[in-house]
Order: C-alpha cells, then sequence, then structure tokens
C-alpha cells in the first residue's frame, strides 16, 4: 500500500509542477502523468493487507463489484448532465462529450478504495 501511495502523491506533485511551472508542449508528460496516477491507485487497490483472511477476500471482491456498478452508471450518466449543464450555462449550443478512460478509471478505483475501506472499517 506505501508504494501506490508514494506513485500517487509524487504523481499529483508533478502533475502540479506541470501544470503551474512548466512551459511548452508537455502533453506527454500529462498522459505520462496519468497513467502513473492511475498504477499508483491500481497498486494500492491490489495490496494486500497484514491479515488476509477470507472475509478480507470477500470484503475486496465486494468493494470491485460496487465500484464496477456505480462507475458504469457515472459513465453512462455523467456524459448527459455534462451536456446539460454546459447548454445551461453557455448558450451557443454546446456539443455532446464522451468520459474519457482516464476519467472513469479513476473515478472507480477510488470508489474501489473508498468502498474497501468503510467496508473493512464497519465489518
Amino acid at each position: 500500500m506505501s508504494i501506490g501511495i508514494a506513485v500517487v502523491i509524487l504523481s499529483i506533485v508533478v502533475m502540479f509542477i506541470r501544470a503551474f511551472a512548466l512551459d511548452g508542449d508537455t502533453l506527454w508528460l500529462k498522459q505520462l502523468l496519468q497513467k502513473t496516477l492511475l498504477v499508483g491507485l491500481l497498486l494500492m487497490s491490489l495490496s494486500k493487507d497484514k491479515i488476509e483472511d477470507e472475509m478480507i477476500i470477500g470484503l475486496r471482491a465486494q468493494s470491485y463489484a460496487i465500484a464496477f456498478v456505480i462507475g458504469v452508471i457515472y459513465a453512462l450518466v455523467m456524459p448527459y448532465v455534462e451536456f446539460g449543464v454546459s447548454n445551461a450555462v453557455h448558450s451557443g449550443g454546446e456539443s455532446f462529450k464522451d468520459l474519457g478512460d482516464f476519467q472513469v478509471l479513476l473515478f472507480m478505483l477510488m470508489i474501489q478504495l473508498m468502498f474497501y475501506h468503510n467496508l473493512k472499517r464497519f465489518r
């Protein structure tokens, strides 16, 4: 878990540095940092606990299932919400945009980690 946390924190810090201190075309760095952030969250998600019994494995599986269902609902609903809000704010008729893979995967991994820790705490 600590390696994943370190990777996530390092990615976020470098994202802020890239956004505020670096000039020029750094799109490749943005994409690299997004992938690194996802890998860090995945490491956190897959890391074993000190005591890994059947109940912890079941809670982990349950949190993955919950994250998948919520992620699918998010991916289906959010483009319409963004479309409606952008048309309400800008009267120029915004176009419909799909969610990116980074946004959906980040959301699902964060939901999984949140539900896993809450399920483990209130078992």
